[in-house]
């Protein structure tokens, strides 16, 4: 995939997920989010209703949130109480954990049924789902199980991460999901990528969105401020 580094900040989900993340640090994310143009800012769902208040529903960037977050040992039903919820508030994107332990153990039904609750919730109200299937738990051949599961479920993305699992984004693991889902969906990278040199190598790879807590050092390093 072609990268246009002058175009980075449209592929930027502007992140704060942390437990401890204060009202203060929300609005300075929602006002980093509209000053460099990312693509979303993607925050806990409590914080949703503040984001949705800061930023115009239905223009860049948009309100993204977590569901199943971050363990994706939610029952299925919670996550697609919380989808609804959360789109209540004003989220427009959804990033959900699969069921990893189910993946794992090869109950293929459970997880398709998992993503799919949240996808019937999400798209009938015209929000877009992300697919987090925390690849540091895979192997390549579950990887690429979860990533068919997530397409066949009608999902518009698959993500590597939550990042609170010891391990991120890699090439490989892009390569992969790219591979498996094809043209027709979205890929995101995240965890781990810091800085333009990391963010382009994902692109290159075949991501079209990437998760960051640090966007905008990613886009000062188009003018050298910053690691590239």
């Amino acid at each position: 995939m072609s990268f246009d580094k002058n175009n980075i900040a449209s592929y930027i989900d502007h992140t704060l997920l942390k437990p401890d993340a204060t009202l203060a640090q929300i609005e300075q994310l929602c006002a980093e989010a509209r000053q460099h143009g990312f693509a979303s800012v993607c925050v806990n769902p409590a914080h949703v209703h503040t984001c949705a208040e800061i930023l115009d529903s239905g223009t860049t960037p948009k309100v993204c949130t977590v569901i199943g977050f971050p363990l994706g040992a939610s029952a299925s039903s919670v996550k697609s109480y919380e989808t609804k919820i959360a789109i209540e508030d004003g989220a427009e994107e959804i990033d959900m954990v699969i069921n990893i332990g189910a993946l794992k153990e090869g109950n293929v039904g459970l997880v398709k049924a998992d993503i799919e609750g949240v996808v019937k919730r999400a798209h009938a109200k015209g929000a877009i789902v992300k697919v987090i299937i925390e690849t540091v738990f895979l192997t390549d051949a579950e990887k690429e199980t979860a990533c068919t599961l997530s397409k066949e479920a009608g999902a518009d993305f698959v993500k590597t991460s939550t990042g609170f699992s010891g391990g991120g984004a890699t090439v490989e693991d892009i390569a992969l999901m790219r591979r498996v889902v094809g043209a027709e969906m979205g890929v995101k990278a995240s965890g781990g990528v810091r800085n333009l040199a990391d963010a382009r190598a994902m692109i290159e790879a075949g991501a079209t969105r990437i998760g960051a807590s640090s966007g905008v050092s990613i886009v000062q390093g188009i003018e050298g401020k910053a690691g590239y």
